[in-house]
């Protein structure tokens, strides 16, 4: 059929295949459309092109300064912010100025004399080290008692007459007792005296004249006697660096690293006895202590921390199903609050060295609850239980000082105990109702009451102690010569320790 120039273009689609015919009625359609466009139109076209353009440049600006805003952010605090001087303080401890921080003094040496040998074999500095010689200060604590089985014991043995910087890191609560300007604050500020710091002076330059060859002290017992005077020591700050006492420290340091490493951990004058679970959490405190410095310090002692470590987990191993502790580290169910208060206050020292120990946790807080379990609903802490032991107090300043190292100053047991102690403690040094082994722990544990109660107990105490004081250095024995209050080395180091506590640690409560 032959289609002419005047038909209908509808007739001419009728004869094209049917794909071909939507191709070009695609094409057509196209083309009609955009025919049809009118100049108007097509300046609005291009307008709708050129703004979506400009929002897309926008856009983009934006999105850059989002980008630069976020690095600036993130970056410039790292920039402008620099590292502090970081001092942390307990709850309800006084305001304080921030402590300047020392620089090594490489010049200063100790003033010659022969090394023993046990020093030869231990210090070796892994560098210079980046500290002035500290200033002599130290932190200890003393043990409760070595029993036969039933209170407190026949007693520790048969008598006898017997300074620093670069301590940033360390835990604030030990660090300020090595500034002899803090100290000085701190005696004033808690009710202490110039004569109470020339006390502990005179002990420790009797420490040192009644040191045995092998670093240790004391004939019975010696294991503990060294830890507590180590403790002595170091509650002053007197390190291995210290320019007048520091052979003293390292050889006592070394005694008790010696003893934790032939014994696999463990550490007493005899193992086969009760009293071998006093002697270990006091010298497990003591070196623990020591190597919280030492590690500061940059002084490497060999197998310090290694017997740290090992001193700790037998403690912590050691705990009974009860959650307390007893003689020899029992599985006994018997929680002895004499023996809990030194296992405690050691995991304590050993929690500050940085050391890692398996359960410490859950171990302290066993322990806690164990000691809770023993009071009696008049705030008194028994011996194994809530039965009440003569006055109450010796106990109860254990169990209270216990509660508020390990931060629960707030809870009832302490607050209970404390107004125990206020009430019955009595502190005549030649009396009979005197118990110097208790007020170890009260001196401690009223002056982080505070308050009332401290301010009490301050005047209770200090005065009678300074009093009793030997020109020698020693102390007198009391009239109480129970709980081992019949051998002058161990009366020494507790006096010592209770004239140590205006520095020794930050008040931990501010309670009334």
């Amino acid at each position: 059929m032959k289609v002419t120039q005047g038909s209908d273009i509808a007739g001419f689609w009728l004869f094209v295949r049917p794909a071909e015919r939507d191709k070009r009625s695609e094409q057509v359609r196209f083309m009609s459309l955009h025919a049809q466009l009118s100049p108007e139109a097509e300046a609005r076209l291009e307008a709708q092109k050129r703004n979506s353009v400009i929002t897309s440049v926008v856009i983009s600006l934006l999105a850059s300064a989002l980008v630069v805003l976020i690095l600036l952010f993130i970056l410039l605090p790292n920039l402008l912010v620099q590292s502090p001087t970081i001092v942390t303080y307990q709850a309800g401890a006084p305001n304080e100025d921030t402590m300047d921080q020392k620089e090594i003094n490489p010049q200063i040496q100790r003033k010659p004399s022969a090394p023993s040998s046990s020093m030869a074999k231990v210090i070796a500095s892994t560098t210079p080290s980046p500290t002035a010689v500290p200033v002599p200060e130290t932190e200890a604590e003393p043990n409760l008692d070595f029993g036969s089985g039933d209170d407190f014991g026949d007693g520790w043995g048969n008598g006898g007459d017997g300074g620093g910087g670069g301590f940033g890191n360390i835990p604030a609560v030990m660090r300020k007792r090595c500034s002899p300007e803090d100290r000085a604050q701190r005696l004033e500020a808690n009710g202490g005296t110039e004569k109470c710091e020339e006390a502990v002076v005179k002990a420790l330059d009797w420490f040192q004249t009644t040191q045995q060859k092998d670093g240790s002290w004391s004939g019975s017992h010696r294991v503990a006697m060294t830890g507590l005077a180590l403790l002595a020591y170091l509650g002053h700050c007197e390190t291995p660096l210290s320019e007048k006492y520091g052979e003293t420290v390292t050889n006592a340091i070394t005694y008790l690293v010696d003893v934790n490493t032939k014994n696999k951990g463990r550490m007493g004058t005899n193992l086969q006895s009760n009293q071998w679970v006093y002697e270990h959490a006091i010298a497990t405190y003591a070196i623990a202590e020591a190597y919280t410095f030492c590690k500061q310090l940059g002084v490497n002692l060999p197998n310090l921390m290694e017997s740290v470590q090992n001193g700790g987990q037998t403690i912590i191993d050691g705990q009974n199903a009860a959650g307390g502790w007893t003689y020899m580290f029992s599985e006994e169910k018997r929680n002895d609050t004499s023996v809990m208060g030194w296992c405690l206050q050691a995991l304590k020292a050993c929690k500050h060295s940085g050391v890692e120990f398996r359960n410490m946790t859950k171990c302290v807080r066993d322990g806690l609850e164990a000691i809770q379990g023993n009071q009696a609903a008049s705030g008194a802490i028994g011996y194994t239980n809530a039965s009440q032991r003569g006055d109450g107090t010796t106990l109860s300043a254990a169990g209270a000082l216990c509660f508020q190292i390990w931060g629960k100053e707030a809870h009832s047991v302490p607050r209970k105990a404390c107004k125990v102690i206020n009430k019955n403690m009595k502190c005549k040094w030649a009396g009979k109702d005197t118990d110097i082994y208790g007020h170890y722990y009260a001196s401690q544990a009223m002056i982080n009451y505070g308050g009332k109660f401290w301010k009490e107990y301050n005047e209770l105490f200090r005065d009678e102690t300074l009093n009793a004081q030997n020109a020698n250095g020693s102390w007198k024995l009391p009239g109480n010569t129970g709980h081992g209050n019949n051998n002058v080395h161990y009366v020494s180091c507790l006096a010592t320790l209770m004239l140590e506590v205006y520095y020794r640690f930050l008040p931990g409560t501010g309670g009334k």
